[in-house]
C-alpha cells in the first residue's frame, strides 16, 4: 500500500502531468480539422512505418472497425496512403504520405517552440532539475 507522502506525491505529479498534457494538446495545429485520435494514428505510423489496420488498432487500443474509419477519413484527407502487402496481396499497409509527414513535423514544431519558450522562463537551476526528472518520467512511463 502507498504511504501518505507517496500518495500526496502521486496525486501532485498526475495533476501536473495532466496540466501540462493538456496544455501541449493546446498547442496543437487545428490545421485539416484532425482529431487527437487521427494525429494519434499518424504519429504511430511516423515511429513505426506502414501497418495494417488491425496493427494499427492494437498500437491504439481501439477496435479494428474504429481504426477502419479513422483510416478512411485520414486517407480521404491525404494524410495516410493504402498499398498491398509486398509479401501478402490480401493484406492492405497504410503509411503516412509526405502530406501528413509535413503536417506532423508543423505541429511538432509548434508545440516544441512553445514549451522551448516556457523553459527559457525558467531559471538555470529549474531547468536542470527538468533535465533530471526527464529520465524519471520516462522510467515510470514504460513500466
Amino acid at each position: 500500500m502507498t504511504s501518505p507522502p507517496q500518495t500526496e506525491l502521486s496525486s501532485a505529479l498526475r495533476i501536473s502531468v495532466m496540466r501540462l498534457s493538456r496544455r501541449m494538446r493546446q498547442e496543437r495545429s487545428g490545421e485539416a480539422g484532425l482529431t487527437a485520435t487521427q494525429l494519434a494514428v499518424m504519429a504511430t505510423l511516423r515511429r513505426h512505418g506502414a501497418l495494417t489496420a488491425g496493427e494499427l488498432a492494437a498500437y491504439e487500443k481501439v477496435s479494428p472497425p474504429s481504426m477502419t474509419r479513422v483510416l478512411t477519413t485520414l486517407a480521404d484527407a491525404g494524410m495516410v496512403s493504402r498499398r498491398s502487402s509486398p509479401t501478402d496481396g490480401r493484406q492492405v499497409l497504410v503509411d503516412l504520405s509526405e502530406t501528413g509527414a509535413q503536417l506532423l513535423a508543423a505541429d511538432r514544431r509548434r508545440r516544441d517552440e512553445w514549451l522551448g519558450a516556457r523553459l527559457d522562463e525558467l531559471t538555470a537551476d529549474e531547468q536542470e532539475q527538468l533535465r533530471a526528472v526527464v529520465g524519471l518520467l520516462d522510467r515510470l512511463a514504460s513500466q
